[in-house]
């Protein structure tokens, strides 16, 4: 199994395929195992690079407080490691906001950007300015399975599939070590900084998810070089609802950047 230390923190990754890097990340309590379906069919023309962020599947977490700058300085030392200089970045929801804080301060490192269900602040409304903080306080009390059995029933609906795998990734992570992502995780914020991305950027958006859906049709409205797609059939776990559409979506995204260049 792959493993790169940087600095304090070793950090899980596989390799499938060859040509132009596509680097996914995965949402906040999974791994590189929620990308299965995309790696399967985009290897057979691509590298796709799949990682546990720092906490998260055979990822370490080192002691003291988690820094969310670090998930991108460990996403920029695993290309260098790799030796890509530069990559597409595909993300869902906490994944997709690191590959967002990346291409903000890293642009030369990243070529395009595949949003999914991903949001770009914590704050972006009342609701949310007082649910999160509230959210963060009930993690430290909610046992992992409890939390990841509500995950695994909430987001199978589509794909009965998605309920093991959940329930399994989920229940893996430490309470205490969740308490600490967590409390990073929710007080990432890039909203001030939106207008610094101009790479080309795909936001898909799943059209029975609610719990990003502003936030990523204002990122649409944002960001230059953005186009936003509503993938049928889909909640928050939207690769995974429906892998066909997405699948579909990510090469069409792909293609439109290489007939630019060409």
């Amino acid at each position: 199994m792959p493993h790169i230390k940087i600095k304090n923190v070793e950090l899980h990754y596989e390799v499938e395929g060859s040509g132009e890097a596509i680097l996914f990340t995965h949402g906040a309590s999974w791994n590189h195992r929620q990308w299965k379906p995309q790696v399967e069919e985009l290897s057979k023309h691509y590298k796709t690079i799949t990682w546990d962020v720092r906490g998260h599947g055979k990822s370490s977490l080192p002691k003291g407080k988690v820094d969310s700058e670090d998930f991108t300085k460990d996403l920029v030392g695993l290309l260098d490691h790799l030796g890509v200089k530069q990559a597409h970045l595909c993300g869902l929801s906490m994944g997709g906001h690191i590959c967002l804080q990346t291409a903000i301060r890293h642009p030369e490192r990243v070529k395009s950007l595949m949003l999914i269900g991903t949001p770009y602040t914590n704050s972006y409304n009342w609701v949310e300015k007082v649910f999160v903080p509230i959210n963060r306080w009930s993690s430290m009390f909610i046992p992992m399975h409890v939390m990841a059995s509500i995950q695994a029933r909430t987001l199978s609906k589509f794909n009965s599939n998605n309920k093991q795998y959940i329930k399994e990734t989920v229940s893996s992570i430490p309470l205490s070590h969740w308490i600490r992502i967590w409390n990073s995780v929710s007080k990432m914020e890039s909203g001030n900084e939106l207008n610094k991305i101009t790479c080309p950027t795909l936001i898909l958006q799943g059209d029975h998810d609610s719990m990003t859906e502003r936030q990523q049709q204002e990122m649409a409205a944002r960001i230059p070089q953005s186009k936003m797609v509503y993938i049928k059939n889909a909640h928050h776990a939207t690769n995974l609802d429906n892998p066909k559409q997405v699948n579909h979506e990510i090469r069409e995204h792909l293609s439109a950047i290489e007939k630019q260049e060409s």
